[in-house]
C-alpha cells in the first residue's frame, strides 16, 4: 500500500450556511489522502501513478464548480469525485475552515470523510 499526501491546499470557495459566506467566498484547506497501489513505486514511473497535479485540478473544478453548504457535504463531494476519477483503493478528505465566524477565538474548524 502506498499513500499519496497533499497537505494544506488552499482554495477560495463560495461554501458555506451564510449568505454573506457564498457571496463574498471564503479560504479552505484541504488535507487529501491518497491511498494507490504500489505500482508506481516498483516501476517509478509518472505514467504509473496518480499525479497530484491531476488530483488538484479536480479538487479546484469541484469547488469552483459547485457551492455546498456544509463543509461535510463539501469533503463527501471531493472523496466521491476522486475515487470516480483515479484508480484510488481508499480516499480521506479532510476540509478545513481557518476564517470561523464564531463569538469565541477558533483557530479552524473541520470535517473529515474517509472512503474505501
Amino acid at each position: 500500500m502506498t499513500v499519496v499526501e497533499i497537505q494544506g491546499l488552499e482554495l477560495q470557495g463560495r461554501h458555506g450556511a451564510l449568505d454573506e459566506e457564498r457571496e463574498t467566498g471564503q479560504r479552505f484547506l484541504f488535507d487529501i489522502r491518497l491511498t494507490v497501489g504500489d505500482q508506481a513505486g516498483r516501476s517509478d514511473r509518472l505514467e504509473d501513478a496518480v499525479d497530484y497535479r491531476d488530483v488538484v485540478a479536480a479538487v479546484r473544478e469541484l469547488s469552483d464548480g459547485r457551492r455546498f453548504t456544509l463543509l461535510e457535504g463539501l469533503a463527501l463531494g471531493i472523496a466521491e469525485e476522486l475515487m470516480a476519477r483515479f484508480p484510488l483503493q481508499a480516499v480521506s478528505v479532510r476540509v478545513r475552515k481557518p476564517d470561523v465566524r464564531v463569538d469565541v477565538p477558533v483557530k479552524w474548524t473541520a470535517a473529515t470523510v474517509e472512503l474505501p
